[in-house]
């Protein structure tokens, strides 16, 4: 089986590189990564894992195709001319491969995606059949040009049931709802930092992106403050800031420095040096709790059935946590509702209150929650022969 898995923006956001290393655990056959950041998934060795193509190849100008090209840009309107050009090469090993994967995750919460719905025209036009991977969708975006972009798609794999009972709601019947592939990723133990407390350590997370939706003053990074300030006056607990994404546009290690500098004092937190996913899973891992933004974070510690309070901002978040637990309340902290400055705390006390009976839910659910993962699998082998037939 030959696949091919688009869009990826690159490995220093480790929640895309935890997709692409699940994914190729999980299908286990010849895939090709198409990355529009090849030297970051370099760095944190993807190419060890699939092959690394760059999504859009250099245009030459002293090539046949230009003139062609500027041509039809020029006097046809042809707005896309050069895009064509650029997916030269993604397009022709497209065509030769059996199934084409397009790397859902959140792509479809923020607004169009005008990029991949270009692509995915020009897969469709080539005849690939593409499947949707992993993903979450805003329901309100499901309208205009997204709802005509997902109706490409010969099937559409959900990774919770809010986004699922959207797209069922608006007709779509080729839906599968499975767990995000990253449930299964591999954890890599690194040696722990000097300061952690094996078995009492909080792992913490936040994004830029979080502080950016809520409701202004500095709400989200001060709720993050206070419940700092409550671990390390109010309990005997270390905390480890644990960045997930590293782009230079969107650094968590930006937010999480200042909290580190403000409270370094006490000689009880630390901060987790940049690393690949799977050795960020390896600390969540061995937190007693974790407090995350970032959604592959927490999908780090819900797989390794550490207790979990998620700062969320769209679909994903919630739907994730209705399908693990049954609700979203307490275990999601809607952002853009953070009122004062103690609602977090609030939320981690009761996780703390109720530890033993998540622990004990984990136990029971999670195995059979995480296996199911792997039937993504089974999907795609039976879209590829509906195909061939």
């Amino acid at each position: 089986m030959r696949v091919v898995l688009y869009p990826h923006g690159g490995s220093g956001n480790h929640g895309c590189e935890a997709l692409v290393r699940s994914t190729a655990k999980i299908i286990g056959a010849d895939v090709t990564l198409f990355s529009t950041s090849v030297g970051e998934d370099n760095k944190y060795s993807l190419h060890n894992v699939v092959s690394v193509k760059p999504q859009y190849n250099r245009i030459d100008p002293m090539s046949v195709s230009y003139p062609v090209a500027w041509v039809r840009n020029r006097f046809f309107k042809d707005s896309q001319a050069f895009d064509k050009l650029a997916l030269k090469d993604f397009i022709a090993l497209a065509k030769k491969s059996d199934v084409a994967l397009s790397i859902g995750g959140d792509n479809y919460c923020y607004g169009v995606p005008e990029h991949i719905i270009y692509m995915n025209r020009c897969l469709a036009a080539a005849g690939v059949p593409m499947i949707l991977w992993g993903c979450s969708i805003d329901p309100e975006a499901i309208t205009g040009k997204t709802l005509d972009d997902l109706e490409r798609y010969e099937h559409i794999i959900v990774r919770e049931s809010l986004t699922a009972d959207a797209l069922r709601a608006k007709g779509f019947e080729n839906v599968t709802l499975l767990p995000d592939p990253a449930f299964k990723l591999d954890a890599i133990g690194l040696p722990l930092p000097d300061g952690w407390a094996d078995g009492n350590t909080v792992g913490i997370n936040i994004s830029p992106m979080v502080m950016g939706l809520d409701r202004g003053a500095d709400m989200a990074l001060r709720n993050y403050e206070r419940l700092v300030e409550y671990i390390v006056n109010g309990t005997d607990m270390t905390v480890a800031l644990i960045p997930h994404v590293v782009w230079w546009h969107n650094d968590d290690r930006k937010p999480l420095t200042y909290l580190y500098e403000k409270f370094k004092s006490s000689g009880r937190v630390l901060i987790i040096d940049d690393c690949g996913a799977e050795s960020l899973k390896g600390y969540i891992a061995r937190c007693r709790f974790m407090v995350a933004a970032r959604t592959h974070a927490s999908i780090a510690a819900y797989s390794s059935q550490v207790p979990t309070v998620v700062v969320g901002y769209s679909v994903k978040a919630k739907g994730i946590a209705k399908d693990l637990f049954g609700s979203y309340e307490h275990y999601v902290c809607p952002v853009q509702l953070l009122a004062n400055e103690e609602e977090l705390t609030t939320a981690f006390k009761w996780l703390m209150a109720n530890e033993n009976s998540i622990r004990n839910h984990y136990q029971e659910f999670m195995p059979g929650y995480v296996s199911k993962a792997m039937e993504m699998k089974s999907v795609v082998e039976r879209i590829i022969k509906t195909k061939t037939i």
